[in-house]
């Protein structure tokens, strides 16, 4: 344990006269963005917590739409028009829309994120308390964190004098943790932002793989499926037998093992979340809950399963469909099943232009005298509301803050990742807002 604290403080100590060496490499307007960061810091941490005690589960919609109006007057005075999209279509609270117009012919920057999360108004985990440089709270990290982040980078750029050429529009959803229906409404004004920008930059919680900070340019998709069976009914003495055939479980067992082996292929994973079968067996509106009746001497004439399954490309999502209904198709006599797909968030696959914005982020950590960020192994980030504009636009995910536990009570945000991420975003924002567009 010594040694481990040694090897910490030596690392500290050299990254604090690396980052004294790098300030020669920022400009004076960016070292006073980046002195802004850190003088804010104590009202970054205020912020979060006044939108962390305000509860905002997806379903609480009132609540989510006060988070937005908290959001809205941090925005205004930087300059920003914003706007509130009610989304009753969907039966979800709405998003914020804000747009800063910038200097005519630079590149447009999508910043992206969300006002909700997965702790419903019933929940225990209510608030926000403060254990030094970290802080638990329902949305601490996922995504109230990721909002503080782009708030204090956007202050600093005004400060700088960075923000008055940058054009820029945000999107924080009301609806990320559980998706609106239907989704080409839940999500349309987001691709429509994405189909406007040059670049895209999410918002997200950052990756810390064994104490290094990582860069994301990929996240894989998710997608839906429930598959049902049937077979003739009868008494259990005659199961097996040309008249009754295998019975429904039977078969969703066949199914399901065919899966496991036929389906595993590089960056796919896939999951049978809830499972039932019997005389009678059902799902309940939500997909969340089964039921079902039966009896050992009876064959049964129903199963039923739900689960997803996750891909790094939308050529991979088609490619395992296909896997999937072909296996289903080959049921066994006496039997019939069916498989539903149910839309999710797409993928995006790690292409070279998002690989050349993690080079962009690299050269501001280096001239800021924090270490490079490789990039993540996809495997290990979820779906996201990025995704949506991947087709459209290079983008990187993962600019919010540090964080553990997430979607589960004890949440705990990493505070002092606030300054590092809000230094990075705002340094690369105004560079990139200083490009022209792509000719």
């Amino acid at each position: 344990m010594a040694r481990q604290k040694f090897r910490w403080v030596a690392t500290v100590a050299g990254g604090i006269l690396l980052a004294g060496a790098a300030q020669a490499r920022l400009t004076p307007a960016e070292m006073r963005a980046v002195a802004t960061v850190d003088a804010e810091h104590e009202r970054s941490i205020g912020l979060l917590k006044t939108l962390v005690d305000q509860n905002s589960g997806t379903m609480n919609l009132a609540g989510v739409a006060k988070v937005g109006a908290m959001v809205r007057a941090e925005l205004e005075p930087l300059g920003f028009a914003v706007t509130w999209k009610p989304m009753q279509q969907t039966q979800r609270a709405g998003h914020l829309i804000a747009r800063h117009p910038g200097k005519p012919g630079a590149k447009r920057l999508l910043l992206i994120g969300h006002l909700d999360t997965v702790f419903e108004q019933d929940s225990p985990f209510q608030r926000f308390e403060r254990k030094g440089e970290s802080a638990t709270g329902p949305g601490a990290g996922d995504d109230k964190g990721g909002i503080v982040v782009m708030l204090s980078a956007l202050r600093a750029m005004k400060a700088a004098g960075l923000l008055d050429a940058a054009d820029i529009e945000i999107v924080l959803t009301g609806d990320e943790e559980d998706a609106g229906d239907p989704v080409a409404i839940a999500r349309g004004d987001l691709i429509a932002a994405g189909k406007r920008a040059d670049i895209a930059l999410d918002f997200e919680g950052l990756s810390v793989v064994e104490g290094r900070d990582m860069g994301s340019i990929a996240r894989r998709s998710s997608n839906g499926w429930v598959l049902t069976t049937s077979g003739k009914t009868g008494h259990s003495s005659l199961i097996f037998s040309d008249a009754y055939g295998d019975g429904a479980i039977n078969e969703m067992a066949r199914i399901l093992a065919a899966f496991r082996m036929d389906l595993p292929e590089p960056n796919l994973t896939f999951n049978t979340g809830v499972v039932a079968g019997g005389a009678t067996a059902a799902l309940d509106s939500d997909g969340v809950r089964a039921s079902a009746t039966g009896k050992g001497n009876i064959i049964p004439a129903t199963a039923v399963a739900r689960g997803d399954f996750r891909t790094l490309s939308e050529d991979q999502t088609m490619r395992v469909r296909a896997k999937m209904e072909r296996i289903v198709a080959a049921h066994a006599p006496g039997t019939n099943a069916t498989i539903r797909f149910e839309s999710g968030y797409p993928a995006m696959p790690p292409t070279a232009g998002n690989r050349a914005l993690l080079d962009r982020l690299n050269l501001v950590n280096r001239d800021m005298g924090f270490p490079e960020m490789a990039a993540l192994d996809p495997l290990k980030r979820g779906a996201g509301d990025i995704a949506f504009v991947a087709g459209d636009v290079d983008g990187l995910i993962g600019l919010g803050t540090a964080s553990s536990g997430d979607h589960a009570p004890g949440e705990t945000v990493d505070l002092a990742s606030i300054r590092r991420q809000a230094k990075r975003a705002a340094i690369l924002m105004a560079r990139l807002s200083r490009e022209p567009k792509d000719r």
